[in-house]
């Protein structure tokens, strides 16, 4: 059997295609104001590594923040149920999982079953978010890449006040002006972050093993900064971090 599933996120779409329940082709893409052409691109980038056409596909399941904006899915499911189901077949000793995507930030609790008994969302003005830390590293003038490495160097606690990503970009530049050095700064905006992230998790009780997943969960600064604000010893980040739930999508088809 073939089937695929979606993640149409804020940011990017991701398509995952499992043949016989195992990953065939995997696909991503960039979301601008016209999501469905990000759908099409990834959708046809996994398709391809798939070898094979759409008509092969013979169900399916599309997730997301955006997921409103596509059409032609058999069906939808939730974006904590599509992670619980990845996450379950990836590593079933995951008993917390946290998803940090462009405007949102969950966290999700898993039992052995991989059923979910709770969770919870952040959708604060984006603070504790990826499009957050983004905004930030704009502001400081490099790559979100290199703003989480630049964070890696510092050692200081520097408090960054403001939630919203509009007040939090002032008081950026101000330090900057200030001739603060640029990986405190960096350090502070992931600190912050995972500060929210932190409080948010615990909502839901933060059980031994977790998960970071997301396109935010990329950032080493971010998951140094996170680890610390939950006082964990070790953290899961799976190797496909960002196709999470679109695997999860894919797994709930062939089901």
């Amino acid at each position: 059997m073939i089937t695929a599933g979606a993640d149409v996120g804020s940011k990017t779409v991701k398509v995952v295609i499992l043949k016989e329940g195992e990953i065939a082709g995997k696909g991503v893409a960039t979301a601008g104001l016209e999501v469905e052409g990000a759908w099409n691109d990834a959708w046809d980038a996994a398709l391809k590594e798939a070898g094979i056409s759409r008509d092969d596909v013979e169900k399916t399941i599309g997730t997301g923040a955006r997921l409103k904006e596509v059409k032609g899915f058999d069906e939808e499911m939730s974006m904590v149920t599509a992670d619980a189901r990845a996450m379950h077949e990836i590593n079933p000793e995951i008993r917390t999982i946290l998803d940090v995507g462009a405007e949102e930030g969950r966290a999700i609790r898993v039992d052995e079953k991989g059923k979910v008994p709770d969770f919870a969302v952040n959708e604060k003005c984006a603070a504790g978010a990826g499009a957050f830390m983004e905004a930030m590293s704009r502001a400081m003038q490099v790559n979100i890449e290199e703003f989480n490495e630049m964070a890696l160097k510092s050692t200081e606690n520097l408090p960054i006040n403001a939630q919203c990503a509009v007040f939090a970009e002032s008081e950026v530049v101000s330090l900057v002006h200030e001739e603060t050095p640029r990986p405190d700064i960096c350090k502070a905006v992931c600190d912050g972050v995972s500060d929210r992230l932190a409080s948010m998790a615990r909502r839901v009780v933060v059980e031994p093993k977790v998960a970071f997943i997301g396109g935010a969960a990329q950032g080493v600064g971010l998951r140094r900064a996170l680890k610390e604000a939950l006082e964990l010893d070790e953290v899961f980040y799976p190797d496909d971090i960002v196709f999470v739930a679109a695997y999860g999508a894919a797994l709930k088809a062939t089901d």
